[in-house]
């Protein structure tokens, strides 16, 4: 048998962050969602090259007090939980204290962030795991990250990244979700610096709908309402498209639980039987729904970049969607 060895804490870190941070697009979602956490109304992300070599993400929301900057960097640090039992009661996006030592373990992170009660910001740069300088700075209110040459110390994670202009597609998928997911943050997103995207956070979900997808979409969509009382609470609310919009893939179907994106098998089965009296067949509906549910309904804990759920009542989520939708198809007008 061959020796075994007691891994050191770089080692680990490096381990524990391909869990996390598994392209580009892992990033900028965690450090997006953080700063929606921390009360963000304005976000705004720039990458170069994909974000392999450059991401940036500045926010207005609370900042980091400097006591804490340490504190943020370290495995299982977090502010969104205090133990075990908070895990049944979870109502912020990001909940395991992974995300900041993991990014940091595999590129260099430069922290620029300020509170309302600082009278000057803080710098902290780390790179690989190891702090490079900790110093103060002049800075607005709110938090900004830059991170750059990613998985610099991983060679094989990196070898393993698509091409710049595939992962720059993840990132802008990643952020059109989050803008319909938030309308009342205001994004800006830009690739190479060509601004992408543009929402006003004015609160209306048909106003982001409008800013990522378009007038054809925006102008097509039917609102969707409705809730279901079964061993807990759960309502939906949102558009979906008509038939008229309607696409040869799954790419558009975008569920939200509590905030959260994901990807659920039976919310697209429910939708898509919602749909099948109007759509012909391979085609696939627009959806933009927010499902609202009583946290111990929800298990969120599941995957390590949270995209999957498990529900404690399918049926359920699968009657809310399908009647609900099925309602507001057959209650307006032009759809036959």
């Amino acid at each position: 048998m061959a020796k075994i060895n007691i891994l050191d804490d770089e080692t680990i870190n490096r381990i524990a962050a391909g869990e996390v941070v598994e392209r580009p697009s892992s990033v900028v979602k965690e450090l997006v969602e953080n700063a929606v956490d921390a009360g963000a109304t304005s976000v705004s992300v720039e990458i170069k090259d994909g974000g392999i070599s450059y991401i940036r993400i500045t926010d207005n929301g609370s900042g980091i007090e400097k006591d804490d900057i340490k504190k943020a960097f370290m495995r299982h640090a977090t502010s969104k939980i205090e133990s075990g039992a908070s895990l049944l009661d979870i109502h912020s996006l990001g909940f395991r204290g992974e995300a900041l030592s993991s990014i940091a373990a595999v590129s260099k992170v430069t922290l620029i962030t300020k509170t309302e009660n600082e009278e000057m910001g803080s710098k902290f740069v780390i790179e690989g795991g190891i702090q490079k300088e900790f110093s103060e700075t002049g800075a607005n209110n709110g938090t900004s990250f830059i991170v750059e040459n990613l998985f610099f110390n991983t060679p094989v994670r990196r070898k393993f990244l698509k091409t710049s202009t595939t992962e720059g597609t993840y990132v802008s998928e990643l952020m059109e979700r989050l803008a319909v997911s938030y309308p009342e943050v205001s994004f800006e997103y830009i690739n190479n610096s060509r601004q992408i995207l543009h929402t006003n956070g004015s609160g209306s979900l048909k106003d982001a709908i409008y800013s990522v997808y378009g007038r054809n979409i925006s102008n097509n969509v039917v609102e969707v309402k409705g809730i279901r009382n079964n061993n807990g609470e759960m309502k939906i609310s949102g558009f979906v498209g008509k038939p008229v919009v309607m696409r040869g893939n799954r790419n558009l179907e975008n569920f939200f639980v509590n905030g959260r994106y994901i990807k659920d098998v039976v919310a697209s089965r429910s939708l898509e039987d919602a749909f099948k009296p109007y759509a012909m067949k391979h085609k696939y509906p627009f959806a933009v729904l927010m499902i609202e549910a009583d946290p111990d309904m929800v298990d969120v804990n599941v995957h390590p970049q949270k995209k999957e759920v498990r529900f404690s009542d399918t049926q359920t989520l699968y009657s809310l969607i399908f009647h609900s939708v099925g309602a507001a198809l057959a209650n307006s007008d032009g759809i036959k």
